[in-house]
């Protein structure tokens, strides 16, 4: 494993793409990204102090379904999280994302995953606001208020993602996607999908497949299996 730091670059998932020599476990970090993207296309933000990095996978024979890599970088992200900055409120949401609530159970968004894949190469990227929110028109941010570098959430990060991806190709996957369901909302939020350019879909959450598909469960009990989409949670009544 190799953690090296770049002042600046363009997105550390396409430098890693790129880079045909990279092996499992190398991860480069930058300080500043002037391209930086997160999933379908959107512009991830790049302000100082926040941390920006991407690490190679190498997808082996007899590895679990690659779509619960997700799973896999989402248990990383946020165990490594709960380290740098103990006590916070964190909390998991399908397929990609790491929330923080606040005082009236509001959850925003503290970070995020991006994987690509080439061949049996992926890449994960991960965005985590250390220092600062950025502004986004449709969903809250948060930020831990500078209660860790990115040169010192690299390292536990980077351990937390190779311990996690131990237990990925070993566990049984059941037990698995059970870990993740434990830091996630709990089953029975209400949460609407956007699966598509204007398509919705609302429902509760009732869990994850054996795939890691999200289970939808709609108001006349039916399950869908959602593999690809954007989820919103419902604002407690509270919060309101």
């Amino acid at each position: 494993m190799t953690l090296q730091f770049v002042e600046a670059t363009g997105s550390t998932n396409a430098d890693l793409l790129a880079d045909a020599s990279a092996s499992e476990g190398d991860w480069l970090v930058a300080l500043h990204q002037s391209s930086g993207r997160g999933r379908q296309g959107r512009q991830w933000q790049s302000l100082d102090g926040n941390f920006a990095g991407s690490t190679l996978i190498r997808l082996r024979d007899g590895d679990p379904p690659p779509a619960t890599l997700a799973l896999a970088a989402g248990l990383a992200l946020i165990e490594a999280t709960d380290a740098a900055a103990p006590g916070r409120a964190l909390q998991l949401k399908w397929p990609n994302d790491l929330m923080l609530a606040n005082d009236l159970q509001e959850c925003a968004k503290l970070g995020g995953i991006l994987l690509e894949r080439a061949g049996d190469r992926v890449v994960a990227g991960f965005g985590v606001n250390l220092a600062a929110a950025p502004a986004i028109d449709d969903r809250p941010t948060a930020c831990l208020d500078g209660a860790v570098t990115p040169q010192a959430f690299a390292p536990m990060l980077a351990a937390s993602l190779a311990r996690l991806l131990t237990a990925w190709r070993a566990a049984d996957p059941t037990a698995f996607i059970d870990a993740w369901q434990h830091r996630a909302h709990p089953v029975g939020t209400a949460i609407t999908v956007h699966n598509a350019p204007g398509e919705r879909l609302s429902g509760r959450f009732d869990g994850l497949a054996a795939d890691g598909a999200l289970r939808l469960r709609l108001d006349d009990g039916r399950i869908e299996h959602i593999h690809a989409g954007d989820v919103t949670l419902a604002i407690p009544s509270s919060a309101r």
